[in-house]
């Protein structure tokens, strides 16, 4: 490929978007946007209470996030979602790559009703949903998709600071979920 083409190809737009009201889904959005700026990706990290519209419309891939609260998904990413319906309307993001991230308290703590909540909303827009492809390295806290989610990522956090929570394996997760995300679009 000589340098001309090279300039040619444009690069990967991700956009991540989430509710984080304590700061762990926040620290597992910010993990997300290191694979996917790795695997070469111009990325915007934005908190749904300051959504850039205009940089969402650009974007490649979505990838949205919030905690898990009582089965559910929270009703600031709830709010953001309905604030998208001109765009679900018009058929903005019909064809763009979609996915969802969750984190919660306990291992379970019904996260998959959230990410399927998020691709219900995914599939409204027309988007292209991708899921978690990477089987589990085991259980512990330091393994890979140790809960198994393949829907989309799944994260827990213990009772404490985010500075110790989520676990390292859950994090390294996140990075390569972003960088698997943005070779979605590169091939």
């Amino acid at each position: 490929m000589s340098v001309t083409d090279q300039t040619s190809v444009s690069q990967v737009k991700v956009c991540v978007v989430y509710h984080s009201p304590y700061g762990h889904t926040a620290k597992v959005a910010q993990h997300i946007v290191q694979g996917a700026e790795k695997a070469g990706a111009e990325v915007h990290l934005m908190a749904v209470s300051e959504v850039d519209w205009d940089v969402l419309d650009q974007s490649d891939i979505l990838v949205m996030g919030c905690p898990t609260y009582m089965g559910s998904l929270t009703s600031a990413l709830k709010q953001f979602m309905e604030q998208s319906s001109k765009r679900w309307l018009a058929r903005s993001w019909q064809g763009k790559i979609a996915a969802g991230f969750t984190n919660g308290g306990g291992l379970s703590g019904d996260k998959l009703a959230v990410l399927q909540q998020i691709n219900l909303f995914a599939m409204q827009h027309g988007m292209l949903w991708s899921g978690l492809p990477f089987m589990p390295t085991g259980r512990s806290p330091h393994d890979i998709n140790r809960m198994s989610s393949f829907l989309g990522l799944m994260t827990q956090s213990d009772n404490a600071s985010v500075d110790v929570t989520p676990p390292e394996g859950d994090l390294e997760t996140a990075v390569k979920f972003g960088a698997y995300l943005v070779g979605l679009k590169q091939n």
